[in-house]
């Protein structure tokens, strides 16, 4: 005999499942349905993760320059500067922390950790400006954050993590040379991560090689600086600011300005169309 189905007893199942249909539609069932983030909301999460993936950059940078400067105080040049040798291994450690960290956070935040490329995405149009408000404080209150840490929790003198001019470099010099160095990470930031590409999943490859390429060459003559933020944060840690901070702010924001400008430049005059097929496969394959 076949069976018949009350309806009496389907209802409440219906409603049941009604209901735990529309609760995984919010995010609260366990459908696997996503929560969708309000403007505010989307601005908040991505300066959570800019602040932590900023904090994981410098900290990991601090305490690998306390290490270096402390195991090499005996290795120095005859002006009494560090060593060609120590000059490198700084230029590596800032810029693997940053491959690794903007590789780790840029699914959150884009993963700048630098008041510079903000304010130069922001100049480029690739970066809405509310979304720029957001980032600045949460980089700056992470610079602060790690270099109070390292200062408590590595052995080492944290103001030897201030960048300062060497000897025989006038101020109007070490702007310049921090305005070409920043001018370098921003546009590669931009050519590499804001312009999509068959290459963009590279990106955070290009961007740490960007900084150890600038340092190697900079950190010599102005610490290497490329960023407010890595400059404030020690110099809050250890109450001392160099007279030649400023230095460090206006430089990389000259920078950011000067990639921005070219990078409107050629995104005006359509670049694509002056070296073709780069990106295509077909171009890939003239090549075989």
């Amino acid at each position: 005999m076949a069976r018949h189905h009350s309806p009496k007893r389907e209802g409440p199942r219906r409603s049941r499942d009604d209901h735990n249909a529309r609760r995984s539609s919010h995010g609260g069932g366990t459908g696997g349905g996503k929560h969708h983030l309000t403007s505010l909301q989307a601005h908040f999460v991505a300066a959570t993760g800019e602040f932590c993936g900023t904090f994981m950059f410098l900290w990991f940078a601090f305490a690998g320059q306390i290490m270096i400067t402390t195991q090499a105080s005996d290795n120095s040049t005859l002006n009494g500067g560090p060593s060609s040798q120590t000059n490198i291994m700084l230029a590596l450690v800032y810029g693997f922390s940053l491959l690794v960290n903007v590789w780790a956070f840029y699914r959150i935040s884009g993963g700048l950790f630098n008041p510079a490329v903000t304010f130069g995405m922001v100049i480029a149009g690739t970066l809405p400006p509310m979304r720029g408000l957001f980032l600045f404080p949460a980089q700056l209150l992470a610079g602060m954050s790690a270099g109070g840490l390292v200062r408590v929790m590595i052995p080492g003198d944290i103001s030897s993590c201030n960048t300062t001019l060497s000897p025989g470099v006038s101020s109007a010099q070490g702007v310049f040379i921090e305005m070409f160095m920043t001018a370098e990470l921003v546009f590669v930031v931009l050519m590499l991560a804001a312009e999509k590409s068959k290459d963009t999943f590279l990106a955070p490859v290009g961007i740490g090689l960007s900084l150890f390429v600038a340092m190697m060459g900079g950190v010599y003559f102005t610490g290497g600086s490329l960023n407010p933020t890595r400059s404030f944060g020690p110099a809050v840690a250890s109450a001392a600011f160099p007279k030649s901070h400023w230095i460090y702010w206006v430089g990389p924001m000259l920078g950011a300005l000067l990639a921005a400008g070219y990078y409107r430049f050629v995104k005006w005059y359509n670049y694509e169309e002056a070296n073709p097929g780069q990106d295509s496969a077909a171009g890939d394959r003239e090549w075989v």
